[in-house]
């Protein structure tokens, strides 16, 4: 099993990608898995499946959905200084908590 820098509910911002496409862009994350190195990001990374209809009188056709991409290729957003940041722990009162690297601020989910 990997550890993820990002959990379920973090704000993240793209890094890689063309200029017009997706670089830059921003969105919750919807899941994660440490098994893969993957996330999906919300509104990140969108594909088209196309469904058949699978009860008679139910609608087929193009549905938009977002696919996983490596965990590598996001950082979370600092709420505080709105940046994009790596991930610093500091231990408080017994609790192992995550911190922006830029501000110091706390990086809740």
């Amino acid at each position: 099993m990997n550890k993820l820098h990002v959990k379920v509910g973090d704000t993240v911002m793209l890094m890689v990608g063309d200029k017009k496409g997706d670089r830059g862009k921003t969105g919750k994350v919807l899941t994660v898995s440490p098994k893969e190195g993957k996330v999906i990001v919300e509104g990140i990374n969108m594909v088209t499946k196309h469904v058949k209809p699978r009860q008679q009188g139910q609608l087929g056709g193009r549905v938009q959905a977002e696919s996983p991409i490596y965990a590598c290729k996001v950082m979370p957003v600092c709420p505080k200084c709105s940046k994009p940041t790596r991930v610093g722990h500091k231990i408080e009162d017994g609790k192992k908590i995550r911190i922006c690297k830029h501000c110091g601020a706390e990086l809740k989910y």
